[in-house]
């Protein structure tokens, strides 16, 4: 599996984009994920990508324009891990989120609970 985008927002487009695949999530995380990407889109003036790795853990990705010489890439770095600290219980649940609906791992979780719940039904 490659990494997915969750979603993106370009600063010189001033544009934002969400997967379609990814709009079962609730409207409440989606729009903290659509503040995440502006903000830092503007702040650091690049287009920047949330979404999932291989391994279903969160990344984030700034790809600034080739002609920007000026691009703070240590500043990036720092308000990236500032999110991570700040955004800690969110992202982690983005990612539960992920690996129980778009991974083999988390099928297999859902039809377990599924039988759990119905021979708890079945025994009442």
């Amino acid at each position: 599996m490659d990494k997915k985008v969750l979603a993106a927002a370009s600063y010189a487009e001033q544009k934002y984009y969400l997967e379609p695949e990814f709009s079962g999530l609730p409207e409440s995380i989606q729009e903290e994920v659509r503040t995440i990407c502006v903000v830092m889109a503007q702040k650091l003036g690049c287009t920047f990508l949330m979404g999932f790795g291989a391994d279903g853990d969160l990344y984030f990705e700034v790809i600034q324009a080739e002609d920007d010489f000026d691009f703070d890439e240590i500043g990036a770095e720092l308000e990236i891990k500032r999110i991570q600290r700040e955004q800690k219980e969110l992202l982690r649940a983005l990612e539960l989120w992920y690996a129980i609906y778009f991974t083999e791992e988390g099928e297999q979780i859902k039809q377990q609970l599924m039988q759990n719940a119905q021979k708890e039904h079945t025994t009442e």
